[in-house]
């Protein structure tokens, strides 16, 4: 039990703590409301599970062994969310207009399965969880259904929270355009910084 709580909890700092993905979920909340954004956070946990799938059946151990792969995937990382952030910004200035209306720059179920596998942080995360916490809950049949469960569950509370964050903030303003780009140009930031400052293997 007191393995199971270390781990748990680790996922649960993990996942909470401001990140890529949270700030795209928060974007998503701006520009279409939390309501709008269950296909998209569907999506989020989905790619995680996915994501688990792999580390936990050894696809790790090769991403981590081979530097070009790494750099390629950073990099891949760093350029889908980007492009995921730039999207949607905002190309109307009639309020009346609003971005969740707009069908071309919604944040959808497609969109959320892929931000895990292109994200550092959630590869860090899920080796951590798999590398120093995992193998102290027993064999690989428990192991497998208790990580990708606890982070299905972490992932479901907060990205919704982040979600419902933004979707606070846009309601909060008549004007929302200003706040949807100041979200996207912190996104673009965070990535970049994830980017420069990823932790080598």
């Amino acid at each position: 039990m007191t393995a199971y709580l270390a781990l748990l909890g680790f996922i649960a700092f993990m996942v909470g703590t401001p990140g890529p993905a949270n700030l795209v979920a928060m974007l998503a909340g701006v520009t279409q409301g939390l309501r709008g954004c269950t296909g998209f956070i569907a999506g989020l946990i989905v790619g995680k599970i996915g994501l688990n799938l792999f580390i936990g059946f050894g696809f790790g151990v090769v991403l981590t062994a081979d530097p070009v792969l790494q750099t390629a995937f950073s990099y891949a990382s760093a350029s889908y969310m980007i492009w995921l952030a730039v999207r949607s910004w905002p190309r109307s200035v009639n309020p009346a207009r609003n971005q969740h209306q707009n069908p071309a720059v919604k944040f959808r179920f497609r969109d959320g399965v892929i931000v895990h596998p292109l994200n550092p942080k959630a590869w860090v995360m899920v080796v951590l969880a798999w590398g120093h916490f995992a193998p102290a809950l027993g064999d690989f049949s428990l192991q497998l259904p208790l990580v990708m469960l606890s982070f299905a569950l972490c992932q479901l509370v907060f990205h919704s929270l982040w979600c419902a964050l933004g979707a606070y903030l846009g309601k909060s303003f008549a004007y929302n355009q200003r706040l949807a780009k100041l979200m996207i140009l912190l996104t673009i930031l965070v990535v970049l910084a994830a980017l420069v400052y990823a932790p080598s293997a």
